[in-house]
């Protein structure tokens, strides 16, 4: 190397490492606002000088820094406890009931640009249809056909969600609180059903042992010598209990005139 091209060369150089210091500094600063690392239940909406250009992910995501947005979503199922709610039965029973929905989102884009809040959305939504379905049911119903009310609660809150990009999966009704008076009530209306299928069957067992007790006499009409078999089968009976009673067997000829009257 001469004398002339070395100064040139540390010119370059150093004119060069002028240049790739600012260089990465800028990509020290820049290179975290544009890749973004999303799992696999997660999305990336993205928004490109405010227009929307759709979701990405999951994986490795590029974005232009100053021109490129991204709103993250999950694609969960995720809960909602519905706080409790007063109401007033189809047969003006007040009750206290409070439930829990799942939901998830299925569409990412409208989730984010159809609603402001799709997660303080869904949950007004389950408070007024909670208060508006039950308010319709009868008290029976509402305690008998929990599984009937839960299904037309999803159904009811996954119409109004579904514009919005949310799937409503299942709603469950946790817990109806009733005041005390109609608790003592309803336990008195329980004891006294009890009572009436008691005498029910009691009354049932009475007439069909009468009934069997009057074919069996028309049994031993027909056949009297079946009147002397039971007295003897009752007089075996009686013995085999007291060993110390003695019979004295007559012939049920001896009555016979008796019976004839």
């Amino acid at each position: 190397m001469d004398q002339t091209t070395a100064p040139a060369l540390q010119h370059l150089f150093s004119t060069s490492l002028a240049f790739l210091i600012p260089l990465c500094v800028v990509l020290f600063i820049f290179a975290p606002q544009s890749v973004r690392i999303l799992r696999e239940y997660e999305r990336g909406v993205i928004f490109r000088l405010g227009k929307l250009t759709g979701a990405r992910g999951p994986g490795l995501i590029f974005l232009i820094p100053f021109v490129d947005r991204m709103v993250k979503m999950d694609l969960r199922v995720v809960t909602i406890d519905v706080p409790k709610q007063e109401i007033m039965t189809k047969d003006n029973v007040p009750a206290t009931v409070d439930a829990v929905v799942y939901f998830k989102v299925v569409e990412p884009e409208a989730a984010v640009i159809k609603v402001e809040n799709y997660w303080k959305a869904t949950s007004l939504i389950a408070q007024t249809t909670l208060r508006s379905v039950l308010g319709q049911s009868p008290l029976d119903d509402l305690l008998s056909q929990r599984d009937i009310i839960n299904q037309k609660l999803q159904e009811i809150i996954d119409k109004q969600t579904g514009p919005w990009g949310i799937k409503v999966t299942s709603v469950e009704v946790k817990e109806v609180a009733l005041p005390d008076s109609m608790k003592r009530a309803m336990a008195k209306q329980a004891e006294a059903e009890r009572e009436r299928r008691a005498k029910v069957v009691n009354a049932q067992g009475e007439f069909e042992a009468a009934e069997k007790m009057v074919q069996a006499a028309s049994l031993i009409a027909k056949e009297p010598i079946a009147l002397q078999l039971r007295y003897l089968q009752t007089m075996r009976e009686m013995a085999s209990e007291h060993n110390t009673t003695t019979f004295l067997p007559l012939p049920i000829d001896l009555f016979s005139a008796f019976l004839k009257k």
